[in-house]
């Protein structure tokens, strides 16, 4: 491997298990251990587990966390309790996203654990620090010192209760919980990213190595960030770089719903007040072919006489839906459901249609 890139403690684990691996957000991760398809139904059906340690852990802290996390996130924290998360955006002046995140409302007052994707760290850390200017706050980039895994599926809840020895039925989705492993603090969450029920458990680099092995021997299957990335496509969530990026505003991507207009400010407000107002020149669409063929990002979408219109963004043979599917950045005219619209391949022209982004029927445990 190249030492120029990172890794996580798990990594050691996964060349043991013959894991392929492949650069990921500047670290060297698991692509996957037996198939992307093998895995990706192990999830669907039954449990998996991901190491999603190269995630980033940033903690806000201080009189003014409230107010100040407020100021940079697009969804409000204002109203949440204590265990409580929420999904949103911080956003460049101009609408552009700097990131998409997870804000945990600690149950310590005034204190704010703020989860964002791995290869941001660095930059959404520098904007942070860079806007806290003239608010009362600490901050803290920890996550060298957090491991994270992440167990996915319909028996996520009867292996992670079983192997922490809690009882998880009572942490409702987008809640955590804070527990002890050897004598340090340790969060267990249900979010997730695949579109079925799961935990996010964030321990000390050494817990999450047993924890890893301590799933593995209960009966769960490895997961690989292949499957992850199918995982997420189907059930409609996007990621970062791909569906959300600097250029690409939530608004554009059909997230707005994260953008609380009704919130005095926050950075990046004004640009969506004007996109919602006046309309945005493209928009997100979910797109289904009639053939077989994969529609890879960077394809073109184009119309009968040839004319680009947008691009792939994600695209795959969906593996639980058996269609070919993606999202793909169009010209707004052409985002309405319905719209016939072409994917050129190669040389070649398949023509499909514009449907609803999220293309699984999601089983979140709410």
């Amino acid at each position: 491997m190249d030492n120029q890139f990172k890794t996580t403690c798990l990594h050691g684990e996964h060349l043991a298990l013959g894991a392929k691996m492949s650069p990921f957000a500047g670290f060297d991760m698991p692509i996957q251990y037996s198939s992307i398809t093998e895995e990706h139904n192990a999830v669907r059906h039954h449990a998996g587990i991901f190491d999603v340690s190269h995630m980033g852990e940033i903690f806000v802290n201080g009189p003014q966390a409230e107010a100040f996390v407020n100021h940079i996130f697009t969804n409000d924290v204002r109203p949440m309790e204590p265990g409580q998360i929420l999904y949103g955006m911080m956003l460049y002046p101009d609408g552009g996203t700097v990131d998409d995140l997870l804000v945990y409302k600690e149950y310590a007052p005034d204190a704010f654990l703020l989860v964002v994707n791995a290869a941001n760290i660095d930059k959404d850390y520098e904007w942070i620090l860079k806007n806290a200017e003239g608010f009362e706050v600490g901050i803290l980039n920890d996550s060298d010192n957090w491991g994270q895994v992440a167990v996915q599926g319909p028996e996520a809840e009867k292996y992670v209760s079983k192997v922490l020895g809690m009882d998880l039925s009572g942490i409702a989705f987008y809640h955590f919980a804070d527990f002890e492993l050897y004598g340090k603090r340790a969060i267990v969450s249900r979010t997730g990213y695949t579109g079925e029920d799961g935990f996010e458990i964030y321990a000390t680099p050494e817990a999450i190595v047993d924890l890893w092995r301590t799933f593995l021997a209960a009966g769960v299957a490895p997961c690989g960030l292949g499957c992850r990335d199918t995982l997420r496509f189907e059930a409609g969530l996007p990621l970062y770089g791909d569906e959300l990026t600097a250029d690409i505003s939530p608004v554009m991507a059909g997230f707005s719903m994260f953008c609380k207009l009704d919130k005095e400010e926050f950075i990046g407000k004004d640009a969506i007040v004007k996109q919602k107002t006046e309309g945005v020149a493209k928009k997100l669409v979910g797109i289904e072919i009639a053939d077989k063929a994969i529609p890879r990002a960077g394809y073109p979408v184009v119309l009968d006489d040839g004319t680009q219109v947008g691009v792939v963004t994600t695209g795959y043979h969906s593996i639980s839906l058996d269609k070919s599917i993606c999202f793909a950045l169009v010209d707004a005219a052409y985002a309405p459901l319905g719209t016939k619209l072409n994917i050129q391949i190669r040389h070649k022209v398949f023509p499909g249609e514009t449907v609803k982004k999220r293309f699984y029927q999601t089983n979140y445990k709410k």
